[in-house]
């Protein structure tokens, strides 16, 4: 558990486990501790490097805006500063669409990517979760003193006053139109997309972001060489908001980390 400067930031990582390392990022106002319910079964055949994302956790924010992009260069250049060559990334929500982009910025430094809870573009959250993204700002945060997130944050952030301002940045990055599809399209890494079937991203969408990577189009036929590399998974009974506590997650995740991801030879 340690501190990487990378971009301007003083960004907090830590290492759970052995093996070939697994990247995880975790979700708005989040941070690595989310994770927990997940790493005894993830530590078992993988190395976790989790990582808090700029403003969250113990990593303090700096001058500039949060930006998917931006977050995604941090994370491509704490792999490279470890001095790792090759990575697995799974995120979730946030950091869902940080792995994502950082696949496409990247892709030297993915090898598989593992997408939970986020779509590809932003009309692909329903309405009213867009509309209740839209209205975060300072004043939602301070109403949000005394949540499991804030006394989270309260405990483990460098400047705790600054959980307003998160509110605000967050709101911000969220209020922002963006459409990656052309982009995903293009990606040629092994890539697994995991939703709740109760999730805040859209049923239609999660077969559209499925498609994009070239799942879905055809019968795979009975010796599955008419399959994708891509994965979907619906995990039944889970929302948005407790999909990383449930052991289906690492039950669908796992596999796909450590199987042949191609059509049968």
């Amino acid at each position: 558990m340690s501190y990487a400067d990378v971009n301007g930031l003083r960004m907090w990582y830590e290492w759970h486990g052995t093996g070939r390392p697994l990247v995880l990022l975790h979700g708005g106002f989040g941070s690595t501790e989310l994770f927990a319910p997940l790493l005894p079964a993830l530590t078992e055949r993988r190395s976790v490097l989790a990582v808090d994302l700029q403003g969250h956790g113990r990593t303090a924010d700096v001058d500039r805006p949060l930006r998917y992009e931006s977050l995604a260069d941090d994370v491509a250049a704490l792999i490279t500063k470890l001095g790792l060559a090759e990575v697995d990334v799974l995120g979730y929500s946030l950091g869902g669409g940080v792995g994502l982009r950082t696949a496409i910025q990247h892709p030297d430094l993915v090898g598989r990517l593992v997408v939970v809870s986020a779509p590809c573009r932003q009309q692909g959250w329903y309405r009213a979760t867009r509309a209740e993204m839209a209205q975060q700002d300072e004043a939602v945060g301070e109403r949000m003193w005394g949540t499991p997130a804030h006394q989270r944050y309260l405990r483990i952030a460098p400047q705790p006053a600054q959980w307003p301002r998160l509110w605000a940045k967050s709101g911000e990055l969220l209020r922002r139109e963006y459409d990656w599809s052309a982009e995903v399209a293009a990606l040629v890494l092994p890539t697994l997309l995991v939703f709740a079937d109760a999730d805040s991203v859209t049923t239609a969408h999660m077969v559209e972001f499925f498609g994009l990577l070239g799942g879905g189009h055809r019968d795979a036929g009975w010796d599955g060489t008419g399959r994708s590399a891509a994965r979907l998974a619906v995990l039944p009974g889970l929302t948005h908001y407790d999909i990383l506590s449930s052991p289906a997650l690492p039950a669908a995740v796992l596999p796909f980390l450590t199987h042949p991801t191609g059509p049968p030879g």
